[in-house]
């Protein structure tokens, strides 16, 4: 029998204390299994440690950058630690699978002011 994951949208990966401030490089969150495409459908941002003012500019998706999915997502309103949590979705947008062994994650371009983690799940289907 198809695992889940092949035959509806559901949770890909689920990762814990992610650094939310300004960073060089990408945090890993999802990497695609040998032979399969990923389609990713959303991402929740959630429970965050402390304030995510100041994080105006956060990138979802593959790359060094991680510029193939969702750019200058907004996550500033997250202002109220362990219970915030915010669906990034698609919006109607084109984007580019994701192949097998490409690795989805975020990158905060503009990341919160002061330290803070937060939780990101990120949900879609594979084929």
């Amino acid at each position: 029998m198809a695992d889940l994951k092949e035959k509806s949208i559901s949770l890909l990966s689920s990762v814990s204390g992610v650094n939310m401030q300004t960073l060089i490089t990408k945090t890993d969150l999802y990497t695609v299994p040998t032979g399969k495409t990923a389609y990713v459908t959303h991402v929740v941002v959630r429970d965050p440690s402390a304030t995510l003012a100041g994080g105006t500019s956060f990138g979802f998706g593959t790359g060094a950058t991680c510029n193939t999915w969702k750019q200058a997502v907004d996550l500033s309103s997250m202002t109220t630690a362990s219970t915030d949590y915010m669906v990034i979705d698609s919006n109607n947008v084109k984007y580019t699978e994701n192949a097998a062994a490409s690795v989805f994650g975020i990158y905060p371009t503009t990341g919160s002011t002061g330290a803070a983690t937060a939780t990101i799940d990120v949900f879609g289907y594979l084929v």
